[in-house]
């Protein structure tokens, strides 16, 4: 049976208490995709909207471990904030993806199309990547290791763009998050670690999910090992890398009335920098629903996201006690003037489809004589910082500050 990965604070709570005492053989366990997926923590979605922080779970796992032995749940936890960071110093990679899956969709002959399609319904004819493209589908989830090989099969066997494999991810996956499915669907296509290609492995499948993907063996040759070779990619030069944008990490009381505006990348304003502060009203919406991707999200999709703003929206209303409600995004300018606010406050949302629509947002509200102020979390600050390069230097760094903040 297939666990529902949790969707509000109370289950990823619950989630989280249920797999801490299995963090000491996660090390040796997590590679095993098994219906279920009951060796790994189910927690990405809560992760991705805030619903649980990294800094609590990362505090939890340090109070009942050793750091040791705990080490590779932690690199886990950490793998997102070093995506994420590198993408803030990075947007234009985020921005030139969207814009080269609209291209795609426009350009390709119908036939090129066509394939993307059948293969992406699980209609490939290699049965044990079949049932990954159809689990997704039907529950907006996929263990990490299938990921990687159905990336890895999309890009480098069936020699579909990498872009639109991204996409099909983005909108069928709960846990979908901006950095973390461009940058792995970058890495599986050998351009974001230059000459570094992942290549799907039948092998492999049967060392860690012969049960789960191999009972039906249709096709498997396409995948042998030595069959598949790396798809050629176009050349691209190397992102420019910009300075990250820096936020204040508290809030400072200011004359007037203040407003919250929650946002799909951080839903957990009671804990942290604005666990104190006295908001006259709160108003949340979803950027992912705005613009070209409202249309193409899934069911699933859509209606996780409702339930995760529902969630953040409620706990809002009772920890500030004051009225909290769903706006569509446009709205925010208006909600701000009917609430009488001199001021919105947030979250700096994360290079992504909330911060894509910032830019307008910040000029409603500017016209209607509204300020708005973004904070960042001390600890996304920190770790941001350190995500320049490659993952294992960031790691370096974060490990020893971990450590450090233990003791």
């Amino acid at each position: 049976m297939t666990v529902a990965p949790p969707l509000t604070r109370a289950a990823a709570l619950a989630a989280w208490a249920d797999f801490l005492p299995q963090v000491a053989s996660y090390a040796w366990r997590r590679n095993q995709v098994e219906v279920g997926h009951h060796h790994v923590s189910r927690l990405s979605p809560a992760l991705r909207h805030r619903l649980v922080s990294e800094d609590e779970v990362i505090r939890d796992t340090l109070e009942n471990y050793d750091f040791k032995a705990a080490e590779k749940w932690l690199q886990e936890v950490c793998w997102r904030r070093y995506w994420k960071g590198w993408l803030e110093m990075r947007p234009q990679v985020w921005s030139e993806w969207r814009q080269r899956v609209s291209e795609l969709r426009a350009t390709l002959p119908p036939r090129v199309l066509n394939k993307a399609a059948a293969v992406a319904a699980g209609n490939s004819g290699v049965a044990c990547m079949d049932l990954i493209a159809r689990e997704l589908i039907e529950t907006g989830y996929l263990h990490n290791h299938a990921r990687m090989w159905w990336a890895s099969f999309w890009i480098h066997a069936e020699g579909l763009p990498w872009e639109l494999g991204a996409d099909f991810f983005f909108r069928h996956l709960l846990d979908a998050d901006p950095a973390s499915n461009t940058l792995s669907w970058r890495w599986v296509a050998g351009l974001q670690t230059p000459g570094k290609t992942y290549l799907v492995r039948l092998s492999n499948l049967e060392k860690y999910a012969a049960k789960a993907l191999l009972g039906d063996r249709t096709g498997s040759e396409r995948i042998a090992d030595g069959a598949v070779r790396p798809a050629p990619q176009a050349v691209v030069t190397k992102p420019e890398r910009y300075p990250l944008p820096v936020y204040p990490t508290e809030f400072r009381v200011t004359d007037g009335r203040s407003g919250l505006w929650l946002h799909t990348d951080d839903l957990l304003p009671e804990v942290g920098p604005l666990a104190a502060f006295n908001p006259v009203a709160v108003a949340g919406f979803c950027g992912e629903e705005m613009g070209e991707l409202k249309s193409t999200l899934s069911e699933k999709r859509h209606a996780a996201l409702q339930t995760v703003m529902d969630d953040g929206i409620h706990r809002a209303a009772s920890h500030y006690q004051c009225p909290a409600t769903m706006l569509k995004s446009e709205c925010l300018a208006d909600w701000a003037c009917s609430q009488q606010l001199v001021e919105v406050v947030a979250f700096a949302p994360n290079v992504g489809p909330v911060h894509d629509h910032l830019p307008q947002i910040s000029a409603e509200l500017a016209a209607k004589g509204v300020t708005l102020t973004l904070l960042q979390r001390p600890s996304d600050l920190h770790a941001f910082s350190l995500a320049g390069a490659g993952f294992f230097p960031f790691w370096e760094k974060m490990s020893k500050h971990l450590q450090q903040a233990r003791t």
